[in-house]
């Protein structure tokens, strides 16, 4: 079971670290763009090998989702404030709205065929090489258009469910039109990483429980 434990514990993160910054960008309007840039390309992992190629590779986890790696470790290890609290109401807000997403399979379709045509207009908004078979760098698809595009795309899907994940934060932040997108596009993010976790098993009744399951993929993982 280690290895299915792994692959949870890696979407787990993806969840965490999308709601987190979320928060972030809500509460400060900043957030460390090496995380950012590591959830949004995960929207354009559309046919992974692996788990672990969905956030960059086995080597780039303990980098590109280590804030979510944190957040996951202070829960194992209880260290839970009041913000943790809202990052976790977010992460339950994900799981709500990937059901929701999950049983309307028209919607999903339009997410879908939406994400495809966002990753050709990151190919024209990045200098990247039209005849070369290397993937895109995940800088480029933080770029202020693709981000744009992502944002209107989940306005016209995922906001139409009846349940709506409310932002609390710093209205000055949160009124802020690029600001707004990135919270858009990371939600969006966050609901791919929870369509991952429950393809890799993971349900709603392990977050009770989930301590003592992921200890030891955390520390795994965590160290490289």
């Amino acid at each position: 079971m280690s290895r299915q434990h792994d692959e949870q514990t890696i979407a787990l993160a993806g969840m965490f670290q999308a709601a987190s910054l979320v928060d972030q960008i809500a509460q400060r309007g900043m957030v460390p763009q090496n995380n950012y840039e590591t959830c949004i390309a995960s929207l354009f992992a559309t046919n992974p090998k692996i788990t672990e190629d969905v956030y960059g590779g086995v080597k780039d986890i303990p980098y590109g989702l280590s804030l979510g790696l944190r957040h996951l470790q202070d829960m194992v290890e209880k260290k839970e404030d009041a913000r943790n609290k809202q990052i976790v109401q977010y992460v339950l807000g994900m799981i709500m709205l990937e059901r929701q997403l999950n049983k309307n399979p028209d919607v999903m379709a339009k997410v879908g065929a939406g994400i495809d045509a966002i990753a050709r207009k990151a190919h024209y908004f990045s200098e990247h090489d039209e005849n070369s078979n290397a993937p895109l760098a995940p800088v480029a698809y933080t770029h202020t258009n693709v981000v744009a595009a992502l944002d209107n795309l989940y306005q016209e899907t995922i906001s139409q469910f009846s349940f709506r994940i409310q932002i609390g934060g710093d209205p000055r932040h949160l009124q802020n039109t690029e600001n707004a997108a990135r919270i858009r596009a990371l939600l969006l993010a966050g609901i791919r990483a929870t369509l991952l976790w429950r393809q890799v098993g993971g349900k709603r009744w392990h977050m009770l429980f989930f301590r003592s399951r992921l200890k030891p993929s955390l520390h795994r993982i965590m160290r490289g």
